[in-house]
């Protein structure tokens, strides 16, 4: 089970560190919409960042929840308009 645990986890960063580089911020800068934007490419990236420092710990479960805690905020701002899918579009429910 822990194999099955760290390979999904491995999984999952790199899908996550993917989808990071395949959105930009859809709304226009001056809009309040691009706030909101960034503050969901952030969310992510920090799920990314946190989630790394837990795989680096092999703390497989915490860091598993992290990646897939970023990776759902992308794909809900993706749904909502605010980013703009530039890479592949297979990892996202769009």
């Amino acid at each position: 089970m822990a194999d099955r645990l760290h390979e999904k986890t491995t999984r999952y960063e790199r899908m996550l560190s993917e989808a990071i580089t395949a959105v930009e911020t859809g709304p226009d800068r001056a809009s309040l919409l691009s706030e909101a934007a960034e503050m969901v490419v952030a969310e992510a990236r920090r799920g990314h960042l946190d989630g790394s420092l837990h795989l680096r710990n092999q703390e497989y479960a915490a860091a598993l929840s992290l990646f897939s805690y970023g990776y759902g905020w992308l794909d809900a701002g993706v749904r909502a308009g605010l980013l703009r899918v530039t890479g592949r579009r297979d990892l996202f429910t769009v």
